[in-house]
């Protein structure tokens, strides 16, 4: 793709309808990244013309969403301009404008068509849409007199604005993803541009108003808007404005991780991974569909992995920083094919990035657990985090996988004890219990090598005192090596471990 001529300005433009779909998070990463590599900026509008589908917090959702991603924002909802407003339901007369100059100038025309009618009209005929070959068929401006229109809107009757569109024409739009895409005005229908209903414009006029003059120069949207960009185009030079149409880049679909077709909310409730940015609650229904974020996925990490779902940095490289994204990204290299949500690989690449967090970070995180459980740590977070970061795939698995430092075995698995607990198991732990309560220099290194003097001294088997000695400490066979927890419990608490673990055990 040749490099804009000018810094290139693109807009994320959600519709308030619920929660923003994973689908819809990587449409707004790839309009940030385009944005950022050649110097532009990305703004954030409201399409909220559709009264009957609005739903509360939605919006409020979708901006706390972007913040939390690092998607940044540099003009809209949220941050302001000098081309507000960016909701669309406060720009009536903006909208109201056009539609006359459209009316006035015989590239639209209004519809009296009654809901009932118009069912009536698609029983009757088969695959039936509002065009040049039904329209004068139909109630309206080009077929009833000035004074019947009249009439009709006098006793309160709502109409639609609907443009019209000529048979016939081949319309070609060029698409930065999908080459020259051809498509005959013949088999578009004279779309409905404005309800006198409810006062607002519908998607496709609003869309068209909204970009040109908020000086938008690409769209990046996803596919199913493909179909629209020859109607879009056949508007703006209803408009007079074809010559400063922006250049369209159609992203290609998320499909479900098996079978065919659109990822959807169901795919992650059936296969049990999110398909929301953030946790949602539906203030209708009262259902809680979990998120990235409380699922325990850090930004970063979610952001590489949809980086990758419809894209590739030229080269083989899978883990790419934030930086490295906005260098490498173009739309060449955005694939034509939907591309597969492989919901592991979202695992793996979080894995990766905690892997690669602050400590300073995660102990944070297991701090704000720890006080949701009511636990106040006596124990070094620091040394906690460290021996445990390699083990953690979701933020979650910190407290899972470090409780046992805060909370004394209570019970111990009854599998580990069927294999590992032997007659002369107790024996052998008191034995070392001295051992260990003698030493003075209780660092790792020499809780190390105390152990492994005291079963090479025995004849012991090493898996035979290290399992139980586990078993003891953690109430499980999982967890860090024995010294780094022995270290971090200090002497008095491994002792009384041991001593608790040993008496449980043998009254069993």
């Amino acid at each position: 793709m040749k490099e804009p001529n000018n810094k290139p300005k693109v807009r994320f433009a959600p519709s308030p309808t619920g929660p923003l779909h994973i689908g819809g998070v990587r449409t707004a990463l790839y309009n940030y990244l385009f944005a950022r590599h050649f110097g532009g900026t990305m703004l954030l509008r409201i399409e909220d013309t559709d009264s009957k589908r609005f739903v509360p917090g939605a919006e409020e959702y979708i901006i706390e969403a972007l913040h939390w991603l690092g998607i940044e924002i540099d003009e809209g909802v949220g941050v302001g301009g000098n081309a507000g407003p960016y909701r669309q339901s406060e720009r009536r007369d903006i909208y109201r404008k056009y539609v006359e100059q459209l009316l006035k100038e015989g590239k639209a025309y209004k519809a009296y068509d009654t809901p009932e009618e118009l069912d009536e009209k698609r029983k009757a005929i088969p695959n039936f849409q509002y065009d040049a070959s039904t329209r004068m068929s139909m109630k309206n401006s080009l077929t009833l007199s000035k004074e019947e229109a009249c009439d009709l809107e006098k006793s309160g009757v709502a109409y639609a604005v609907r443009i019209l569109i000529e048979p016939g024409e081949e319309v070609e739009v060029n698409d930065l993803i999908r080459g020259k895409v051809v498509i005959n005005s013949s088999i578009l229908d004279d779309k409905v541009l404005y309800k006198s209903a409810d006062d607002l414009p519908t998607y496709h006029l609003a869309n068209i108003v909204d970009d040109h003059l908020m000086g938008i120069t690409h769209v990046i949207r996803g596919e199913e808007w493909l179909p629209s960009a020859p109607l879009h185009k056949l508007l703006y030079r209803a408009l007079g404005w074809e010559e400063e149409m922006p250049q369209f880049a159609h992203l290609a679909l998320l499909l479900k991780p098996d079978g065919n077709g659109k990822l959807s909310k169901r795919d992650g409730d059936r296969l049990g991974f999110p398909v929301f940015p953030l946790e949602w609650h539906d203030p209708q229904s009262g259902a809680i569909s979990t998120g990235y974020r409380e699922s325990g996925y850090l930004p970063d990490a979610l952001i590489n992995f949809l980086a990758l779902l419809g894209w590739n940095p030229g080269d083989d490289r899978e883990i790419l920083s934030r930086e490295e994204l906005i260098a490498a990204f173009n739309l060449e290299h955005c694939s034509k094919s939907g591309a597969k949500f492989d919901f592991e690989k979202a695992r793996w690449f979080n894995q990766h990035y905690i892997r690669q967090a602050s400590t300073e970070l995660l102990v944070d995180v297991l701090k704000s657990q720890l006080q949701k459980k009511g636990i106040t740590p006596s124990h070094d977070l620091s040394k906690i985090v460290k021996v445990v970061q390699e083990r953690i795939t979701l933020l979650p698995d910190l407290l899972t996988e470090t409780l046992f430092f805060f909370e004394r075995p209570t019970s111990y698995d009854s599998k580990t004890v069927k294999k590992r607990w032997k007659d002369q198991s107790a024996a052998q732990m008191k034995g070392l219990q001295e051992k260990l309560q003698a030493l003075e220099d209780f660092s790792e290194e020499s809780i190390d090598n105390c152990i492994k003097e005291y079963i090479t001294s025995h004849e012991y088997g090493m898996g035979a005192v290290m399992n139980v000695l586990r078993l003891l400490l953690v109430g499980d066979s999982k967890g860090p090596h024995l010294h780094e927890i022995i270290a971090i419990l200090g002497k008095e608490e491994t002792i009384e471990r041991i001593e608790n673990g040993v008496k449980a055990l043998s009254e069993i």
